[in-house]
């Protein structure tokens, strides 16, 4: 196996999905009212106001969405490029750089396009489903990119990254893809026991379903293919989401 960035040349027009996505995100955080560069819309309460009304015109809401809201049902889809923070956009932009491209690669631009979105999709359902009452907003990319995780972890298990603890102060170490994924689902799994009797915060039932769902996905459609192998070169990676 070819380490990320061979593999991405070797495409005609390289992982333009991947990359769009990242786009559309940055540019949209950028001009709204959360990033606080954009003097449209003014400082102190005004601009509290406009991010309130931001999130909710274009994040997602369980409960209109379970109620069965027109305008509703197309707020999974918006909630995918609308962020709460800095870090929070830069997390997430991060992790689909780091994975997205090989698994576009894998499935073709198109059909990336569609599991993105779908994956993105089907995670905040079912955050909103299992969540119906809640009128806090939800908003990230964080479920579509938990699907490209999944799928990563599927097509390319044994492939080699470079990863951040926190609890090892940090250092840069090397592991394959199934031990950082793997150990990255289990925080997501605690984290969500945790928030379970916490109250509202990070969706962590989101990734879970996200990465179920992409792994899922990439498992029934290249079953049948065999899985790339690869070098000992390690690919570039970051700290856990």
């Amino acid at each position: 196996m070819i380490d990320r960035w061979t593999a991405v040349r070797g495409m005609t027009t390289g992982p333009v999905v991947t990359y769009g996505a990242i786009g559309m995100c940055c540019l949209l955080f950028v001009v709204g009212p959360v990033s606080g560069l954009n003097p449209s819309y003014g400082t102190g309460e005004a601009l509290l106001t406009a991010q309130a009304v931001h999130f909710e015109r274009w994040g997602v809401i369980p409960s209109e969405l379970t109620g069965g809201s027109p305008r509703a049902l197309l707020t999974p889809l918006t909630a995918l490029f609308v962020h709460g923070s800095w870090l929070h956009l830069l997390g997430n932009m991060l992790f689909l750089h780091v994975f997205g491209a090989m698994v576009e690669e894998r499935m073709g631009h198109a059909e990336f396009a569609l599991f993105y979105l779908g994956c993105g999709y089907l995670a905040l359902l079912a955050y909103a489903a299992a969540n119906a009452e809640s009128d806090h907003t939800l908003v990230g990319a964080s479920g579509a990119i938990s699907g490209v995780l999944g799928a990563f972890l599927c097509l390319f298990p044994r492939r080699r990254v470079t990863s951040l603890y926190p609890f090892l102060f940090f250092l840069p170490l090397r592991f394959p893809a199934w031990i950082v994924l793997v150990f990255w689902f289990v925080l997501q799994w605690l984290a969500e026991a945790q928030s379970s009797s916490t109250g509202p915060g990070v969706a962590y039932l989101a990734h879970l379903v996200g990465f179920g769902i992409g792994f899922l996905y990439a498992w029934g459609r290249f079953r049948q293919a065999a899985r790339v192998k690869p070098p000992a070169a390690a690919t570039e990676g970051e700290g856990q989401p």
